[in-house]
């Protein structure tokens, strides 16, 4: 595999882990606005994951099909919180806001490669991921 399909891959596992979290997050949370907002970020994870999975695709790779294990420990730390807490929602919000440090950390890290074309990918990529990662840390903030 390609340093680059490998690169790929390797933000696809990581932005489908902030997939499935909001998912999950989304399904225990009992506020209708959260659920909203957890199923819209969920929605804008998928944008970005199809489009780097057509990159890894049209370099004749196969793209990741799963997510890291760091991404389930992840989410089952945010369950044993969240049912210890008296504040689940705030919870959530604030491991889901963690998991967007990680994603945004993982792309930036990427963007310093000194291939041109899977820098310009990422470039594309990253207002979608920033904005993301900047309406869980308000989100956070505000809580």
């Amino acid at each position: 595999m390609s340093n680059t399909a490998t690169q790929l891959n390797e933000l696809i596992e990581i932005t489908r882990d902030g997939k499935r979290f909001y998912e999950h997050a989304r399904d225990e949370v009992k506020s209708g606005e959260l659920k909203t907002l957890f199923s819209n970020m969920s929605q804008a994870k998928s944008n970005v994951i199809i489009a780097l999975e057509k990159r890894v695709a049209a370099n004749q790779e196969t793209p990741a099909s799963g997510g890291t294990l760091t991404g389930k420990v992840r989410q089952v730390y945010a369950d044993t919180r969240a049912a210890l807490s008296s504040d689940e929602e705030a919870t959530y919000i604030a491991q889901l806001e963690e998991a967007e440090d990680r994603i945004l950390h993982a792309f930036e890290d990427a963007m310093e490669t000194k291939d041109p074309d899977l820098r310009a990918d990422l470039v594309a990529e990253m207002p979608k991921v920033r904005a993301c990662h900047d309406l869980m840390r308000d989100l956070k903030k505000a809580q």
